[in-house]
């Protein structure tokens, strides 16, 4: 089973740390920060009845590098406006305000954001097609399990209460 962790891994941190001229530890606690609210997002807009566009999404991200050169942030800037919908500033606002982590600024969590979400659906969309079948994944409960694992698993803890309270309300405004 996919785990949070696994995920975290995927972000290079030093290399956007370089690239934005900050604080590795800066960048660190933004995407820890950031995830939880990316894949908390995912998993409300799949269970209002998003799913369908959600796994299609997944299918164009499927197998894609996540290295940092060849991130599409327009493309990232889609996959957020999609997530979040109207809601952006209000998430990207108590995202910042959920850590009280040095470094991990609005500013540098609104840079964040576009380059980190295409990474996000490339490793779900492996973690999603990863060696199943399409109909054993709609059978087990697919998306919505691996969504709702990391989640309520490693998610959670990592990004505090970000989505049981936080941000509980704002998830979900995003796009189907």
């Amino acid at each position: 089973m996919a785990d949070f962790a696994d995920l975290l891994n995927q972000i290079p941190t030093r290399d956007l740390a370089r690239q934005f001229g900050v604080d590795e530890g800066a960048v660190d606690a933004a995407v820890t920060q950031i995830l939880p609210g990316l894949v908390g997002g995912l998993a409300a807009n799949a269970q209002s009845g998003g799913e369908a566009s959600l796994e299609k999404a997944l299918a164009a991200h499927q197998g894609r590098s996540t290295a940092l050169a060849d991130i599409d942030a327009a493309d990232g800037e889609k996959i957020v406006t999609n997530v979040f919908g109207e809601q952006r500033n209000e998430v990207v606002k108590a995202v910042a305000g959920s850590g009280a982590t040095k470094g991990a600024t609005r500013e540098l969590i609104e840079k964040l954001l576009p380059i980190v979400a295409p990474i996000v659906l490339s490793w779900v969309a492996s973690q999603f097609f990863g060696g199943k079948d399409t109909a054993q994944k709609k059978t087990s409960g697919g998306l919505g399990d691996l969504l709702g694992g990391l989640v309520s698993g490693g998610g959670a803890s990592a990004g505090g209460d970000l989505l049981g309270g936080l941000l509980g309300g704002l998830l979900g405004g995003g796009k189907k």
